[in-house]
C-alpha cells in the first residue's frame, strides 16, 4: 500500500473574525455547533479520500504496517506527540499500534480509539474504489476487504483529531488517539494494555470510541448505556476417529458422522440448558474432513464462536461443549485415549462489552445537541462482540462507552425493513457503507463527545 499525503485544510472564515473577541472566545452552544459543523464540512473532500483509499488498501490483523504509519502521519502532521508500533501480543511479536497524545493544559485526558485492521473476506461489490487485495494466512490466499468499516471508523477518527486541533481553544485537558490493530483477532487492545499503555502515557478519564451499524441510517447515530456486545470466545473441536474405506464404513470410527451429531446436538445447549431469558450463541463457523469420496477420514475438525452477556452463561456454554462433544464420541464407541480435543483459544476470547451508565447518558445528550434529536436513536445490545471492552477493565476502572454509526443507505434501508430483502451487514463480502454522510456525521458526533467530556 503506498503512503500518499492528504494535506489538513486550514480553516478561513471571515464571518468568524468580524466577531467581538468575547464572542469568539465564549460562543454560544448554536455558534460553536454551526463553527464545528463548517469545520467538519471543510474537512470532507479530503476526508473521503482518505477513506476511499483506506478500502482500497486493506491490511489483515497483525499485518497492518502501512494503515498504521498513514494514522501516524496525518496525527504527527497535527501536532500530536506520536508513537508508533505500540503493543506486544502474546507470542511476543511487536503490534503495529499507535499512541497519539495533544496536551492542552489542564484538565481530563479523553481516549478516543478506532481500530485498524481488515478481514479475510474477498471483496464482491461494483464500487470504483473496491479492494482487490490478497494476502496469505498461513499458507492460503485470501482476499482482503474492510468488511466491517473500519475504514469508516479510522476516518472519522482522523477527522476528529483534525478538527480538536483546529478548537484547542474550546477545550482544556489531553486528548489520546489510540490506533488499535488486530480488533478482529481480539489481540489488538490486550496488546497495548500489556506494553503499559495507562502507565507510559497520560492515564484517561474516558475512553470513548464507534462503531458503524448496517442497520442504522448513515447520518445518524444511536447509543445505550449498559450492555451493549457480548462476549466472544473461539472454539476449536477436533473428532478423532478411525478412517478407513468409504464401502465399509462398519470398520471404521467415522468422524465425519460424530462431527455431524455434534453440530445438532450443540443447537440443544441455547435451547434446552440456557434461560430464555437470558442470551446465547453458539455457531459452527468451519466444518472440514476428509479428502476423496471414497475415504473415511481419521479426523474432523469444527470451529465454533461462542457468545454470551454473563460470566457464568459463558462458562456454562464451553462446559456443555466439551461434555456433548466428548458423550457423543464416546457413545460412538471412540476409546478415550482417541477423545475428541475441545480447545478455547484463549488469545481471541473477549468479555462483554458494557457501555459505563453515567457516560452513556452524558454521551447521548451530547449526541442529541450535535446531531439533533431526530438523528439519535436507541440502540439495541447485540450478540457481536469487541474488545474494546478490555481498555474499561484494567485496575485503573476506566468508565468506557461505545456508540453507533449509522453507515446504511437509508432508502435501501427502508426498503429491506418493508419488503425484507436482503441488505448485506457487517463482514459480507458486499458491504457497502454510505461515506457521506456516515463520515461527517461521525466526525461531528465524536468531536462533540470529546469537547463536552473535556469543557
Amino acid at each position: 500500500m503506498g503512503k500518499p499525503t492528504f494535506g489538513v485544510t486550514v480553516l478561513c472564515c471571515a464571518s468568524l473574525l468580524a466577531l467581538p473577541l468575547a464572542a469568539q472566545q465564549k460562543p454560544t452552544e448554536a455558534a460553536a455547533s454551526a463553527k464545528l459543523e463548517d469545520l467538519v464540512a471543510l474537512e470532507l473532500d479530503s476526508l473521503v479520500g482518505i477513506y476511499k483509499h483506506l478500502h482500497q488498501n486493506p491490511e489483515l490483523s497483525g499485518q497492518e504496517k502501512e494503515t498504521a504509519a498513514l494514522i501516524a502521519g496525518e496525527l504527527r502532521q497535527l501536532g500530536y506527540e506520536v508513537t508508533e508500533n505500540f503493543g506486544t501480543y502474546d507470542d511476543g511479536q511487536k503490534a503495529y499500534g499507535v499512541v497519539a497524545v495533544m496536551r492542552n493544559g489542564a484538565g481530563p485526558t479523553v481516549l478516543v480509539r478506532t481500530d485498524m485492521d481488515a478481514l479475510p473476506v474477498e471483496e464482491r461489490t461494483d464500487l470504483p474504489y473496491a479492494s482487490r487485495v490478497k494476502a496469505h494466512i498461513g499458507d492460503i490466499e485470501v482476499g482482503v476487504m474492510h468488511a466491517c468499516g473500519h475504514d469508516l471508523h479510522m476516518t472519522a477518527f482522523l477527522g476528529t483529531a483534525r478538527v480538536l486541533a483546529k478548537l484547542r481553544s474550546q477545550w482544556s485537558g489531553t486528548v489520546v488517539m489510540i490506533g488499535q490493530p488486530a480488533e478482529e483477532r481480539v489481540g489488538g487492545a490486550k496488546a497495548m494494555l500489556r506494553a503499559g499503555l495507562y502507565t507510559r502515557f497520560p492515564r484517561p478519564d474516558y475512553a470513548v470510541a464507534l462503531h458503524d451499524s448496517a442497520v442504522v441510517p448513515a447520518g445518524k447515530v444511536a447509543w445505550k448505556e449498559g450492555p451493549m456486545l457480548a462476549s466472544s470466545d473461539s472454539v476449536d473441536i477436533t473428532i478423532r476417529g478411525a478412517g478407513g474405506h468409504g464401502a465399509a464404513p462398519h470398520q471404521t470410527k467415522d468422524p465425519i458422522v460424530i462431527a455431524s451429531q455434534v453440530v445438532l446436538a450443540l443447537q440443544t445447549i441455547v435451547s434446552r440448558e440456557i434461560d430464555p431469558l437470558d442470551a446465547a450463541v453458539v455457531t459452527v463457523g468451519s466444518f472440514h474432513a476428509g479428502t476423496k469420496h471414497n475415504i473415511i477420514p481419521d479426523e474432523a475438525h469444527l470451529q465454533l464462536t461462542v457468545r454470551a452477556y454473563r460470566p457464568e452463561t459463558r462458562a456454562k456454554v464451553l462446559a456443555s461443549i466439551r461434555r456433548i462433544t466428548e458423550g457423543i464420541a464416546a457413545a460412538a464407541g471412540v476409546p478415550s485415549d482417541r477423545a475428541p480435543i475441545v480447545r478455547v483459544d484463549e488469545k481471541e476470547g473477549a468479555p462483554p462489552t458494557i457501555n459505563d451508565s453515567a457516560l452513556a447518558r452524558r454521551v447521548g445528550a451530547t449526541l442529541e445537541r450535535a446531531l439533533g434529536k431526530e438523528n439519535v436513536l436507541p440502540a439495541e445490545q447485540i450478540m457481536a462482540a469487541e474488545d474494546f471492552s478490555l481498555f474499561g477493565l484494567t485496575p485503573e476502572k476506566v468508565p468506557i462507552t461505545m456508540f453507533w454509526l449509522g453507515a446504511a443507505a437509508p432508502e435501501q434501508l427502508r426498503v429491506a425493513q418493508e419488503t425484507g430483502a436482503r441488505l448485506p451487514g457487517l463482514h459480507s463480502s458486499e458491504f457497502v457503507p454510505l461515506p457521506e454522510p456516515a463520515i461527517r456525521s461521525g466526525v461531528r458526533a465524536m468531536t462533540s463527545v470529546v469537547l463536552d467530556l473535556l469543557r
